[in-house]
């Protein structure tokens, strides 16, 4: 028996508008609208008024090249017959007539959450006990100041041997006059600076210290707001735009009484290192970029113009230009850091962290600003348990043999596990199973042309400079293909994926991984998982490296001879146990002794 629903599926608008009308009248003896349904009667799919295009069956031949589905020549005519009144109208929201604006800031309805329902994840409790560092007699140098660790910096000026003030200044000429060289910088905040470090001064003098950052200097990834600061994404669209308030980790900073020196650059929309002022070079190597998307935040620390810097990752944006610059960066849980007052690439995926000269440095920085912010709903008050003097000895340090066994692994990845293993870890050979992972990527690209619709649709991505397939704007356009269903189906591999990385971290207390491995890059970002990438070592290239696909009209330059250049690895953490990875790390970073090696000229 025919139910309503299939019956209003199948038959034609102008019969089903005179039966229902006819039936409506027969009921009620009034003259009804035509069109309306009997009383009583339940609201059934495809009876919207038809909207949208003209479509033909050619229109669906082409469409499955896309989707990848097949269908036959009359199911193309029912598809034609049958999308302006079911598919078209799921459009209204954004081409009218009823259009909704869906405002920055708005999240989508489902928040992705790391632990999947466990109630129990990460540390017991709160614990943070970095080391001691004495307050030394200071440098006579300027630059050797600059490069100084945060935790040096701070005792420094807790002892009073050392103000905000003249560390800022300190900062601020170098920024100066090493940016024109590296292109790092997209806004100066000198004034903002010098007035934060006199108050700090002030604070300190008073008896008033509010911790190791207070009196800091640190630059922001130029998509965090600050209130009055130009925040420009990087991107000319957004060049003159201005917030009106802090976000959430500026306004945790400044309650820390770190100083806001410079907005720093990204690659525009958090993509690579190319923005509407330049490219971001590499301090170590000036002839290519910095990598990105972080690439200000880590240029800029490398060459000793902060002290440290916040940047970002959704996948890789810390990672890969910290193993460019051979800086340290700590990619914290996924909701471990609020992402309030930050520019939205992917909402399931962003996340904030700190970029830094040594690992205890990124821990401290980390402390301050995690937490939870009502504007991000994905933020989590999980503890952190950071003790620098806990042992290390005993715990298992998980390795992908294969992936140590072939590129992108260096001598360096294979050496630090073997160096892990002399500090008394053991390492423990763990396995993934061979899924197509960059499936997952749909989400990513589906969430960002999300997050960036209204530039894609108004044409105002044309203003983007680099306009190549890899890069934003073409990537906003495909994904507009993209369908909804394999949207879902990649999500829940997502969380068949996540389940496989809770398996494997059950087995083991940490991951030692090449950095720039594609798989875990994907995996680990898309799990939630914390990562801290270190530097270990020096390679040499002869060529320069890019992060944007290879294009034979432009080869990248070789070089004239080897350049040698920081190399890293990276530890990948079970969900909020940050303080586990910073211990390790602090640990390799000792044995390894080459942290404290600087970019010749700087």
């Amino acid at each position: 028996m025919k139910t309503r629903r299939d019956f209003l599926t199948q038959a034609p608008l102008g019969l089903l508008g005179a039966m229902v009308a006819g039936s409506a009248l027969a009921q009620t003896g009034e003259n009804p609208t035509p069109g309306t349904p009997p009383p009583g009667s339940p609201g059934a799919f495809n009876t919207a008024p038809p909207v949208g295009p003209k479509l033909s069956t050619a229109t669906f031949v082409e469409a499955e090249k896309l989707t990848q589905v097949s269908m036959t020549e009359a199911q193309r005519e029912m598809a034609v017959a049958n999308w302006p009144t079911s598919m078209a109208a799921l459009l209204e929201r954004r081409t009218g007539p009823r259009k909704v604006a869906l405002e920055d800031g708005l999240a989508p309805a489902t928040t992705w959450f790391p632990a999947m329902g466990r109630v129990h994840v990460g540390p017991a409790h709160d614990r943070f006990v970095p080391s001691r560092v004495a307050a030394t007699p200071l440098p006579a140098k300027d630059e050797d100041i600059a490069f100084a660790s945060v935790a040096q910096l701070g005792a420094w000026i807790r002892a009073g041997k050392l103000t905000s003030s003249r560390l800022t200044k300190i900062y601020l000429e170098r920024l100066k006059r090493f940016d024109p060289q590296l292109r790092c910088v997209i806004t100066l905040c000198e004034e903002h600076a010098l007035a934060q470090a006199a108050q700090a001064d002030k604070e300190i003098a008073a008896g008033r210290y509010r911790g190791p950052l207070h009196g800091i200097p640190w630059g922001a990834k130029d998509l965090l707001d600050t209130a009055g600061i130009a925040t420009t994404y990087g991107a000319e669209p957004f060049r003159h735009r201005v917030p009106k308030d802090d976000g959430a980790v500026t306004r945790k900073l400044n309650e820390a009484g770190a100083v806001l020196v410079a907005k720093l650059s990204l690659g525009a929309l958090a993509l690579n290192d190319i923005w509407f002022g330049g490219q971001t070079m590499n301090p170590w190597l000036l002839k290519e970029g910095a990598s990105g998307s972080s690439a200000g935040p880590a240029s800029a620390t490398a060459a000793g113009l902060v002290a440290f810097a916040i940047g970002s990752e959704t996948q890789g944006s810390i990672i890969s230009p910290c193993m460019r610059c051979g800086t340290t960066g700590l990619r914290p849980t996924y909701g471990r850091v609020p992402r309030t007052g930050a520019m939205t690439l992917c909402w399931s995926m962003d996340k904030l962290g700190p970029i830094a000269r040594s690992v205890e440095d990124t821990l401290l920085v980390l402390d301050a600003i995690r937490g939870t912010d009502p504007g991000d709903g994905a933020s989590v008050a999980a503890h952190l348990d950071y003790d620098a003097a806990a042992p290390i000895k005993g715990l298992k340090v998980g390795y992908f043999p294969g992936w140590m066994k072939e590129a992108p692994a260096t001598d360096l990845d294979r050496t630090a596990l073997g160096q892990l293993r002399a500090l008394g870890l053991v390492p423990t050979e763990v396995s993934l199973p061979d899924w197509p992972y960059d499936d997952l990527n749909l989400l990513l690209f589906a969430e960002a042309a999300a997050a960036f619709e209204e530039l894609t649709l108004s044409g105002a991505a044309d203003q983007m400079h680099v306009q190549t397939p890899d890069a934003w704007p073409n990537l906003f356009r495909e994904a507009r293909f993209l369908s909804a269903v394999d949207f879902v189906q990649a999500d829940r591999l997502r969380r068949k994926v996540a389940r496989e990385m809770e398996r494997v971290m059950a087995e083991v207390d940490l991951l030692l991984v090449p950095s720039l491995r594609d798989e875990m890059m994907v995996i680990s970002n898309m799990s939630g998982q914390p990562s801290l990438t270190l530097r270990t070592g020096f390679v040499e290239v002869s060529q320069v490296r890019s992060d944007w696909a290879p294009d034979p009209k432009h080869p990248l330059p070789k070089l004239a001879g080897p350049h040698r250049v920081p190399y890293g690895v990276t530890l990948v953490g079970r969900l909020f146990e940050e303080g586990t990875l910073g211990r390790v790390g602090r640990a390799l970073e000792a044995k390894v002794a080459v942290a404290g090696e600087r970019p010749v000229g700087f």
